[in-house]
């Protein structure tokens, strides 16, 4: 077992961020490096691969002003860490965990591998505290509960970011963790500048304790697979040491599986589905299976990834492994947004796996099953109307046909629609029992 650090000046190769160097020996894989360049700055990297005694390594950061000659190589022996304490709180740090916002580096309690493990299968504890995210669309219809893994699917140029926003402001974990602490880690991976200062100003707005890990478009593409690491190591900590429960915001797992498949390339490695590695499910895997609670301690980490579908295509690799993995998805639909609803939530593909175990007597209400079931039942129905509207018109349909077509649209625009306010979970169910109420549609 290596002690110290070993130093070579063996680069053979330096290609935009990545270094290959030779005649190394003793190295571990994901090993954290510093490179050293002639001017005496200092950068780190870590180890992508190991062929014989040649090492590619990642920098975090520029190549610019190393050369083959005078640069340094020092291998640490020590893999990613981070550095935990509550001081974290209402904090702002990039992808490497080195603040944003312009205070000093958190004095550490102690420190912890990012790689993390998933939680033990038998250690788990049942999900069965209710989530409030201010939707009626996800709290009447597809309920979260606490320790779930719900992601959000949504298509480019959906307001997946303004949910994103208004979920971080306004969810409230209740249920039966009297007195517990709540905290939200939000990851936020290839922003531009301009979503950058809209977060900025969403977290600035947050009334709870947060921790926002940021990876900017320009930062470097390892950051993008650390973060979330970073995120989930945190999201522990608190969960399973601090006691509080957790709900982490991952936007957009897009951007990471995309720089999954970049650091993939890196490596030379076989490309699987369209040019993504092919253990891309297993890593998803390690990242969402961290989520969860543990039998007999208090806590509970929650996941929200969002996910941008490429190509509006739910069958592509990311959402379709996402969806094998997590207990459900909340699914945005491009037709309800050229509408002008917002949140524009898709109810009918949307599902919540964990549903039953978060409502009911003493969660939520005593009717949120049947009113649910019932809301439901006459929505899909009247989405089928719709096909035959277009086919027959309004005018060749049956009386009750037509009553459902009205209850479809007054359901979109007045249950689905919220626009910039928030609905807890009793004025969500008054809502739809108002709405069956107006169309007849009440009675079990």
């Amino acid at each position: 077992m290596r002690l110290a650090e070993h130093r070579y000046k063996t680069i053979s190769s330096i290609r935009s961020q990545l270094l290959m160097v030779e005649q190394v020996a003793a190295v571990r894989l994901g090993e954290v490096v510093r490179v050293v360049g002639p001017d005496g700055r200092s950068q780190e990297g870590e180890v992508l691969l190991i062929d014989g005694h040649t090492v590619l390594i990642q920098i975090f950061g520029e190549c610019r002003g190393l050369d083959l000659r005078e640069s340094t190589v020092i291998f640490t022996d020590a893999i990613k860490q981070a550095p935990l304490s509550l001081h974290m709180l209402n904090r702002v740090f990039n992808g490497s965990f080195l603040p944003l916002d312009g205070l000093p580096t958190p004095l550490p309690e102690k420190w912890v591998p990012v790689a993390g493990v998933p939680i033990n299968p038998t250690s788990r504890a049942r999900p069965e505290e209710f989530i409030e995210t201010g939707f009626s669309a996800i709290d009447g219809l597809n309920t979260l509960v606490k320790g779930q893994k719900l992601p959000i699917f949504s298509c480019a140029g959906l307001p997946a970011k303004e949910i994103a926003a208004a979920i971080l402001k306004n969810c409230t974990m209740t249920g039966t963790g009297q007195g517990r602490k709540q905290a939200v880690v939000f990851v936020a991976l290839g922003l531009s500048h301009y979503e950058y200062s809209f977060y900025m100003e969403t977290l600035a707005a947050i009334e709870t304790n947060f921790v926002a890990f940021i990876n900017l478009s320009s930062d470097p593409v390892v950051e993008r697979l650390l973060a979330p690491r970073f995120g989930l190591t945190v999201a522990e900590y608190l969960a399973f040491e601090k006691e509080m429960d957790v709900l982490v915001v991952i936007t957009d797992m897009t951007n990471y599986c995309d720089a999954l498949r970049e650091i993939s390339t890196s490596r030379e490695e076989l490309p699987g589905r369209r040019g993504y590695p092919g253990y891309m499910y297993s890593d998803l895997a390690s990242l969402f299976e961290r989520a969860g609670r543990i039998k007999d301690r208090a806590g509970s980490v929650t996941m929200l990834p969002i996910v941008t579908m490429p190509e509006d295509d739910i069958t592509h690799p990311i959402p379709d492994l996402t969806g094998y993995i997590t207990e459900g998805q909340i699914v945005l639909s491009r037709d309800l947004h050229r509408q002008g609803i917002f949140p524009p939530i898709d109810v009918l593909p949307s599902l919540s796996r964990l549903m039953q175990q978060g409502i009911g007597t003493g969660r939520t209400r005593d009717d949120h099953r049947q009113t649910a079931n019932r809301l439901y039942k006459y929505y899909a129905k009247g989405r089928d109307l719709r096909g035959l509207e277009a086919i027959v018109g309004r005018d060749g349909m049956s009386v009750s046909d037509r009553n459902i077509l009205d209850f479809t649209d007054t359901f979109e625009q007045e249950f689905v629609n919220q626009g910039g306010s928030r609905r807890a979970i009793t004025a969500t169910l008054d809502t739809g029992l108002a709405i069956l109420k107006r169309y007849g549609l009440e009675e079990l």
